[in-house]
């Protein structure tokens, strides 16, 4: 009716508390828009610029020490070194030349190991008879230290290429091949059985519900394989290497340049960062339909 409150407003109370009252209605404020001391209302910060935050502020206290002569240069060299020697050795052509090298042992290290993976985590996955045979034993292996082959993969394969192969694709296959196998197993058993009433064969079990289900846990297994790689490639370039980063690492050790030793580690670190970058883009691409917490707050 007019003039009478709605009961479920906050005034309905006040007004029928004090009937010559003047009732005031106050506009309700709009989310993220508002004027004032809101905190809807904060600009907040873009999440790139919370991001560089943390490798900002590492180079910026790494300068300060350098500069003020708390952190001297033969511990560790200043970034304007690093920088300075990046800009030779990449004018020279010696530092494209390394990655290139380095590049192309873990690409080939990982498709091996990749491809090893993902027929022993089908394997596995899918048939009894696989798990009983395979998963023990990569279990078993697991436990191996797997820098601690290189003295036999040099007995096996000399010290040319492949050993250095060989330790990138051993160290890719046992995240990937767990983060896989576990996937598998942890598809849901209702859905599975939904499927099967629904009139789909094994195969069409397996392409349609299983391995959509193992996504997500290949994905992560992939983040963790390529960065495996990274690691072992810098093992691996430490045995007998005439070309690489890590050779560039090496031959800075004995001249004690830690300049040219922290810009490999930093060339690393980058290659690492945009390869883990890909595997984001990836999950993005692939797992719309899937729904995923992103985290509390701004």
């Amino acid at each position: 009716m007019p003039g009478v409150p709605d009961a479920s407003s906050p005034s309905a109370t006040e007004h029928a508390a004090a009937p010559g009252a003047r009732l005031t209605i106050r506009p309700a404020r709009q989310r993220g828009g508002g004027s004032g001391g809101s905190d809807t209302g904060r600009r907040r910060v873009p999440r790139w610029v919370r991001r560089a935050s943390g490798p900002v502020g590492v180079l910026l206290a790494w300068y300060l020490a350098s500069t003020t002569g708390a952190l001297p240069s033969n511990v560790l060299a200043s970034p304007v070194d690093v920088v300075r020697q990046a800009w030779d050795l990449t004018a020279s052509g010696e530092l494209p030349s390394a990655i290139a090298a380095s590049g192309k042992r873990a690409a080939t290290g990982f498709v091996i190991g990749a491809v090893i993976a993902l027929a022993l985590s089908l394997a596995a996955g899918l048939f009894r008879l696989g798990e009983d045979v395979i998963d023990s034993s990569m279990g078993m292996f697991r436990a191996i230290p797997w820098v601690g082959l290189i003295p036999l993969f040099i007995v096996w394969f000399g010290i040319d290429e492949t050993p250095k192969i060989a330790l990138v694709a051993l160290g890719v296959t046992y995240p990937l091949y767990f983060n896989i196998y576990g996937g598998i197993r942890s598809a849901d058993s209702q859905l599975i059985e939904a499927a099967r009433m629904l009139g789909l064969g094994r195969l069409g079990l397996i392409r349609y519900v299983i391995l959509p289900s193992a996504l997500p846990g290949a994905l992560i297994g992939l983040r963790y394989a390529l960065s495996t790689a990274w690691l072992a490639l810098v093992f691996a370039e430490q045995v007998n290497a005439g070309n690489g980063i890590g050779y560039l690492m090496s031959n800075a050790q004995q001249y004690f340049r830690t300049d040219v030793i922290v810009l490999c580690l930093a060339v690393y670190a980058v290659l690492g960062l945009l390869c883990d970058f890909v595997v984001r883009l990836l999950s993005r691409r692939l797992l719309t339909w899937r729904a995923s917490f992103d985290g509390d707050g701004a």
